[in-house]
């Protein structure tokens, strides 16, 4: 059993290429000429660079889902969208999205948070407000900082970006 499942620890490493997260190939070489090694070496001075950068965080969503984790990033970025809400009425039937999609115990892309924080969450459903996430979404952002984040910093991923913005800015320097 332990020789099994120790396959699964190498996932992300196993993971072909990063083309995954690229726009579609006609918009592709515009997009990768866009991004500068010098972008790709900020994303390992913190996490908020990582994730404050389109490419970035679309290479770290796709290791997420080499590692079956992408549920955490989804969620973080459908509380990023939340908090831009202005009607009481899109807010709840926001809240409730949420909620079904990520907080509840039957949710089908589950969100790994204690029992206190669900709970604090399930009962600001009745009167939401923009901030009514901001707890739960603090707790998956520190478990993805402290986590996934020196993860992808080591995967293959974002060595094959390095290498890619690398070879393309000498090959265009020579």
């Amino acid at each position: 059993m332990k020789t099994r499942l120790g396959c699964l620890s190498n996932k992300s490493d196993s993971y072909p290429d990063f083309t995954e997260f690229l726009p579609p190939a006609q918009d592709r070489a515009t997009r990768c000429l866009k991004l500068s090694k010098d972008e790709v070496v900020l994303w390992a001075d913190s996490f908020d660079v990582l994730l404050s950068n389109k490419c970035g965080l679309a290479a770290f969503r796709a290791f997420l889902k080499t590692e079956f984790s992408d549920e955490n990033i989804e969620f973080w970025m459908a509380c990023e969208e939340y908090k831009k809400i202005k009607t009481p009425a899109k807010l709840m039937t926001n809240i409730n999205k949420i909620y079904n999609e990520f907080i509840d115990v039957k949710a089908p892309r589950e969100v790994n948070i204690d029992f206190r924080t669900r709970e604090v969450m399930r009962q600001s459903l009745a009167e939401p407000t923009p901030s009514s996430l901001n707890e739960v979404q603090a707790r998956v952002y520190s478990l993805m900082e402290k986590d996934s984040y020196p993860r992808f910093l080591h995967s293959k991923i974002y060595q094959d970006l390095l290498n890619m913005q690398y070879t393309h800015y000498h090959r265009n320097s020579v």
